[in-house]
């Protein structure tokens, strides 16, 4: 019996956990904030699977890698689609309760999807839906022993195998967890930016930590900004499904504005839809665009969409009635710790899956709804690959981005000069940070922008790696990651998918993906050895 710690509670730490147990390991699960805390549960749309027979995995495959921009890895997005409809229904077993109609289990249709597959409980609360019950089912493992308010703070090595971790436990003392394997499912990084979606525990935890100890990270440039959150205070999330029920776009005027961007108008890919409301938005001086659900009349909006309902209520909004006005804001990470199709990282030990892990399977640009998805499938195929033998890895990366031997002149600076004393430089500012990001390395981007962003992120400074309050760890994390993000951001010299730089606006074919290339950030290799 080895015993597996996991870090996390969403959908992939969760199922991970349980699978775990069931395999007769003994479980050490921990996390941030209480049990059900986590992205996980703020997931409005649903599940994206070939699960009915007018589908095929072969056109999930084909939408999840048009979505990719070119940056898929087609065998992960193949073990994406094809185990998806198992994990749905391992879903249902462990007693997730999806929407029914006429017809059997009810799907929607969200941007970017051929056909209708995205399965959904509660109506716009799938994420809630699919926590509950996996919270449950956790509770009556005896095998899983759970740590709440206990975050993350460092991984262990002994000569470059992962075998725990250093935490911050809820009476504030750090105390180190050993294990004989580490699975991450921290979750994203929302609280990168000004704006997002994501609750406040998500300050990429898992991704910092993972990066500190040497092990590979890819991607970070890629982060998704959902076109449609409520523009009021706490910016709640609106469905893309709400799209799919047919509402649409429109401008202060009352024009439909995305008919003139794009075929699909208001169903075209996130990106695109994110910034052609960012456009419209600078040309109504910053005001808000509007979504307009009106013609899907009262009753389907608080049956199908009673969260959303509820947030407009609360807002003092009423959208059977008004349009109500939305934004682009920071919702899913496309990048972080690179793994295989079996979770496994560049560091012995170590696996990663959900929104920390960077499978390969969301390219440049997530397709909607196959998060959940993503964290359930490699969560599973974790948990069976433990005690396997790891892999050989062998790095190579597209020359015109990064050389892991020799980085370029552009990333030495972010990085190393964040090792001079700390009383030569500034003590991270959150706010300020979240707001340079979101103005320097959000929807629209520029190099002038990113360098500008880079040089201030040289200048501050992280609170220690000692500290016992969880804030001044968040802090740390949420610098280390500003500057990969910034100087990935700074190194692809293109715009592809949800990176978009307006001084190279167009895509460069030589830098899809292949099997030969994958686009990586030099490790920093710091971490707790024992």
């Amino acid at each position: 019996m080895a015993t597996i710690l996991v870090i996390g509670s969403g959908l992939g730490g969760l199922l991970a956990a349980v699978r775990a147990a069931d395999a007769g390991h003994r479980v050490v699960l921990v996390t941030k904030s209480v049990l059900p805390e986590s992205n996980t549960r703020y997931a409005q749309g649903g599940i994206a699977a070939a699960l009915f027979r007018d589908d095929s995995v072969d056109s999930h495959v084909l939408d999840t890698l048009r979505a990719g921009a070119g940056l898929c890895d087609p065998a992960a997005v193949r073990v994406l689609c094809a185990e998806g409809p198992a994990r749905v229904r391992d879903l249902i077993r462990f007693g997730v309760d999806f929407d029914r109609d006429e017809s059997g289990v009810a799907r929607g249709l969200e941007a970017a999807h051929s056909r209708s597959r995205v399965v959904h409980a509660g109506g716009d609360a799938t994420g809630a839906a699919v926590e509950a019950a996996l919270v449950a089912t956790v509770r009556r493992r005896a095998a899983i022993e759970v740590h709440e308010h206990t975050m993350l703070v460092d991984l262990i090595l002994d000569r470059d195998n992962v075998v725990g971790a250093r935490v911050l436990g809820p009476n504030g003392v750090q105390l180190s967890l050993t294990a004989d394997a580490v699975i991450l499912a921290t979750g994203g990084a929302g609280a990168l930016y000004t704006h997002t979606t994501n609750p406040v525990v998500a300050t990429g935890d898992g991704v910092a930590a993972a990066y500190r100890a040497g092990a590979s990270v890819a991607d970070v440039e890629f982060y998704q900004f959902h076109p449609t959150a409520l523009a009021v205070p706490g910016t709640p999330l609106v469905s893309e499904a709400v799209r799919g029920e047919g509402a649409v776009l429109r401008d202060q005027l009352g024009q439909r504005f995305m008919l003139a961007e794009h075929p699909d108008a208001e169903l075209a890919p996130r990106d695109v839809v994110a910034r052609a409301i960012a456009r419209q938005m600078e040309r109504q001086n910053g005001a808000p665009v509007l979504l307009d659900a009106t013609a899907l009349g009262r009753d389907l909006l608080e049956t199908r969409f009673p969260t959303i309902t509820a947030a407009c209520r609360a807002a003092g909004l009423d959208w059977a009635v008004d349009p109500i006005p939305v934004a682009p804001a920071a919702h899913y990470w496309m990048g972080g710790v690179e793994t295989d199709t079996w979770a496994r990282t560049s560091l012995p030990g170590l696996f990663a899956v959900g929104e920390v892990a960077r499978t390969g399977a969301h390219g440049a640009n997530r397709l909607a709804s196959n998060s959940l998805l993503e964290a359930a499938v490699f969560a599973d195929r974790a948990v069976r690959a433990l005690g396997q033998p790891w892999p050989i890895r062998t790095h190579t990366t597209p020359t015109q981005i990064f050389d892991a031997t020799q980085p370029a002149d552009l990333y030495r600076p972010m990085v190393e000069t964040a090792q001079l004393p700390a009383d030569l430089k500034t003590l991270i500012n959150r706010t300020q940070l979240q707001r340079l990001l979101w103005d320097c390395a959000g929807v629209h981007r520029s190099g002038t922008g990113l360098r500008g962003a880079a040089a201030i992120l040289g200048d501050w400074s992280s609170p220690p790696a000692t500290s016992t309050s969880v804030a001044a760890l968040e802090d740390r994390n949420l610098l280390d990651l500003a500057r990969l993000l910034v100087a990935a951001a700074l190194a692809r010299e293109e715009s592809r998918g949800a990176h978009f730089r307006a001084d190279f606006s167009e895509t460069r074919v030589e830098l899809a993906w292949s099997r030969s290339q994958s686009l990586e950030l030099v490790p920093a290799k710091e971490a707790i050895a024992c």
